[in-house]
């Protein structure tokens, strides 16, 4: 595997314990892929658009966590449309097996190793 990329993480807050299991994923032994996280851990504070804008800017590239949560989180769009913005590469991955959300201009796949790997070493 090359080097470690870096990932931002978009994801409505309603779904961060998917977004835990996708970066704990990552850690395991096997994983074929690895990453460091660069999504938000705390409440949004006033200046949060700058912080989360400085951090898509350092990222090789963004996951979106996709649910029926997305459509509702104000955050998360704005996360996309930066990360759009940006110029970085874009992979949504469903965050549930029973939820098929549908986000205009994110492709998204299966949450599959192969799936995250593939996306991650092509960045």
């Amino acid at each position: 595997m090359a080097d470690k990329k870096v990932i931002f993480i978009a994801f409505a807050i309603e779904d961060e314990r998917q977004r835990d299991f996708l970066k704990g994923q990552s850690l395991h032994p096997r994983a074929p892929f690895e990453f460091v996280d660069m999504s938000v851990k705390q409440a949004y504070d006033s200046g949060w658009q700058s912080k989360v804008r400085t951090r898509i800017k350092r990222s090789d590239g963004v996951i979106v966590l996709v649910s029926k949560n997305s459509l509702s989180s104000t955050g998360q769009k704005w996360e996309i449309n930066c990360a759009k913005e940006e110029g970085k590469k874009i992979l949504g991955i469903y965050a549930y097996s029973d939820d098929r959300t549908f986000i205009s201009g994110v492709n998204t796949k299966v949450w599959s190793d192969s799936n995250i790997s593939d996306f991650i070493d092509s960045l």
